[in-house]
């Protein structure tokens, strides 16, 4: 491969269409798209300050690199890309892309970040800030994840999770398929109008959780007390919850088990309704 090392870009696509080749500690200061419709690209130790940077690239390796707060919206149209070790601080990144794998990898301003992405892999990846992290992509893995990010989550499908603590607000809604291992989730209305979540020892925090589902499996997970009217409206219920639940609010089918259960609340329309609930 050719290399390009210790030089600084500016203007317009000056790397445009540049192929096979190694980057490192370049700069690209102002202007926009300075690396586009590119492909077969390794990129170290560089930063990235101008606009949309990373434009329709086709497998690429970004190692230890920084992007910085003007460099929004900075990779697009792209796939086959691995990034390790890099800080990034620009919104609205990753977006209509195939094929994504992020290790060791901290964004400061998750605002509208991973956008229909098929196929995303993250490992021990921080998200900062900003909301809906994570709109419409599919096929997601992830093992280590810190996020207090607003809105993650939605209108997502076939994700898997471990070892995450994300701290939010209305996450997982309208979602299908998502597997939670490990986690700790902290935040109003969680997974509302999904079908088919399952969580597995996770702790759950925050108001009215699991409400309005089709198909949602618990196993060993914990409550916290201030969980309240949760599995308002949901059905196929497969629950066995460790330590006490607060309040069951509306259920309409499947069982509910924890070591204890608090208030069972039905409104007065509800009372026909067929779930078991009961203490072990």
């Amino acid at each position: 491969m050719d290399s390009i090392h210790d030089r600084t870009f500016g203007g317009e696509r000056p790397l445009f269409g540049a192929h096979d080749v190694v980057l490192e500690n370049i700069t690209i200061t102002d202007g926009e798209s300075g690396i586009k419709c590119c492909h077969d690209i390794e990129c170290r130790d560089s930063k990235f300050y101008g606009k949309y940077p990373w434009w329709h690239v086709d497998r690429s390796l970004i190692t230890s690199c920084y992007f910085a707060a003007g460099s929004r919206s900075a990779i697009w149209y792209s796939s086959h890309m691995v990034m390790r070790n890099c800080v990034i601080d620009g919104p609205k990144f990753f977006r209509e892309m195939k094929h994504l794998e992020l290790e060791n990898v901290k964004i400061n301003d998750a605002d509208e970040t991973f956008w229909r992405v098929d196929g995303l892999k993250l490992k021990n990846v921080e998200l900062h800030q900003g909301t809906y992290p994570f709109m419409f992509s599919k096929n997601i893995y992830v093992d280590g994840l810190v996020s207090d990010a607003m809105y993650v989550f939605q209108y997502c499908e076939n994700v898997e999770i471990h070892n995450a603590k994300i701290t939010t607000k209305d996450s997982f809604w309208e979602c299908n398929n998502v597997t939670v291992y490990d986690s700790e989730l902290d935040g109003e209305y969680l997974a509302w109008h999904s079908k088919n979540i399952k969580l597995v020892r996770c702790h759950i925090m925050g108001e009215q959780p699991l409400c309005y589902m089709d198909g949602v499996t618990l196993e060993d997970c914990t409550f916290d007390e201030a969980c309240d009217r949760v599995f308002e409206d949901s059905k196929r219920i497969d629950a066995v919850i460790t330590g006490a639940i607060t309040e069951v609010k509306n259920p309409i089918s499947g069982r509910i088990v924890a070591d204890k259960v608090g208030k069972i609340t039905y409104n007065e329309f509800a009372k026909s309704r067929e779930c078991q609930i009961g203490e072990r």
